[in-house]
Formats: structure tokens, sequence, C-alpha cells
């Protein structure tokens, strides 16, 4: 009996099928495994809409939305992406920063005043999660403050400063586009806007800044919202070409007083 045993055992390891069953099998476990490990370092809260949100949120969007977006949120070509998807961090950012619903089309939406209440965000931010799946809302614990400004500083030097400047003051572009101030910014729209990647700006998930890693650069980015430059007037925070020219100007037009002075005295 054991001999039979092993036998088709062998059998069932040669054949060009157990490969197969091998494959699925190795896919099933990792992809598990990926999937339990992302959900246990996620800040993202994972909250239950009621379905009288959603379809307050719904009612929103068909309202205001649906023009571009589609009444399915499907998207239309040349117009508006589809939203399915984008997560509710998406939406919240877009409209919650008055990007949304945009004025005109351009190269880059336009921050304008927010035409929403929060209770109108957050049914339209439900309503767009429940389409599919996406980034949800950060928890209130990444969002803080409380991490640490230096590693703040390095990682921002490293991924945003070439679009948002060192000092966090923005640039501009190619296109008509420009990567905006974060002066004025909230930690919520800063880590919404890493977690969504607006605009042009690239998607920074957990694999490439953790959510404590977020939490250190919008540490960082509050030190220089508090603390005003210690080299006297911030000439817009544009670096030592302004600096340059500021001083240039100021010397010539020096010269230039000094020249008619001199030359209204000899008279």
């Amino acid at each position: 009996m054991t001999k039979q045993l092993k036998k088709k055992i062998n059998g069932l390891r040669r054949s060009p099928k157990s490969a197969i069953v091998v494959l699925f099998v190795a896919l099933f476990v990792v992809g598990s495994g990926y999937t339990a490990v992302n959900a246990a370092v996620s800040p993202n809260r994972s909250i239950m809409h009621s379905e009288e949100q959603i379809n307050y949120g719904k009612k929103l969007f068909l309202a205001n939305c649906a023009s571009c977006h589609g009444r399915n949120a499907e998207g239309r070509d040349q117009i508006a992406p589809s939203l399915i998807g984008v997560g509710e961090a998406a939406v919240d950012f877009q409209v919650s920063t008055g990007r949304m619903p945009g004025a005109a089309s351009g190269p880059q939406l336009q921050v304008k005043p927010v035409q929403f209440t929060e209770d109108q965000i957050a049914a339209m931010a439900a309503y767009v999660g429940s389409l599919g799946t996406g980034p949800s809302v950060p928890d209130a614990a990444y969002l803080q403050g409380n991490g640490d400004a230096q590693k703040g500083g390095e990682l921002f030097r490293i991924n945003c400063a070439m679009c948002h400047n060192a000092a966090g003051a923005g640039g501009a572009l190619t296109e008509g586009k420009y990567a905006p101030n974060l002066m004025h910014s909230s930690a919520k729209t800063i880590y919404e806007a890493m977690i969504t990647g607006p605009q042009n700006m690239p998607v920074f998930n957990d694999a490439n800044i953790t959510p404590a890693e977020k939490n250190d650069i919008i540490t960082y980015l509050q030190y220089l919202q508090k603390n005003r430059s210690v080299g006297g007037e911030e000439l817009g925070n544009l670096g030592p070409v302004v600096e340059g020219l500021m001083a240039w100007l100021g010397m010539l037009g020096l010269i230039i007083a000094i020249t008619i002075w001199l030359g209204a005295k000899s008279n």
C-alpha cells in the first residue's frame, strides 16, 4: 500500500499539470501575504459609510460632477478622467482645496474658494470610494506633525524639492504648470497629495515613503510654516538667483542716484 501511494505521488509530481498547480498556489500565497501586510501598515481609515451618506454623495455628484466625469464616474475622453478607483482621499483633496469643480480647462486646476461643506465633501468622497478601491482619508495619528523634522527635511529634499523648492515655496514646471506653495497647506492635504498624486505629482505610496516618514515630512513643512527665515527677507524663497538680482538692482540704483547727485552738485 505504501509503495503504491509513493508511486502515485511520484506520478503526480512528474505530471505537467503539477507545475501549474504549484504556480497558482505560490501566487495565491504571495498575494494573500502582500494584502495582509499592506493592510497592517496602511494608515488609511477603513470607514463603513452608511447607505444614506453614499446616496447623498451620489446626488451631489450627479448635480455637480457628472457633466464632466459622466453619470457613473466613468470619465469622458479629452474632458475628465474616470474616478473609479481613485479613492476617497483624491476626492477630499481636490474638493476641499477648491480645485474641483474645475472652473475652466487649462494646464492645471486652479485653487478656488471651497464650494461645499465638510459633510458634503465627505458624502461625495464616500460615494466615489464606493465605486472602487482606492486611497482612503488618512488617519489623524499621522497628521499630528510630531515626527522627526530633520529626517523629514532630508526626505523632502530628496523627493519633493526639485519641484516644490527646498523651502516648500513652489516653482514653475513645463507647459504652464507649476508646483504649488506649501506654506499654507494643511497636514491633511499634504498627506493626501502624497498618496493620490494630483496633477503632475507622482504617487508616494507606503512602499516608497512609509506613513511615519510622511509624518516626518509634514513635521518639517509645519516647522517651515511656523518659523521665518533666519536670513532676513525671504524674497519668495526662490534662491540665490533672485537674491543676486535684487543685490545687483540695488547697487545699480545706488550708483545712478550718486551719479545724479554729483551731477546736480557740480552745477
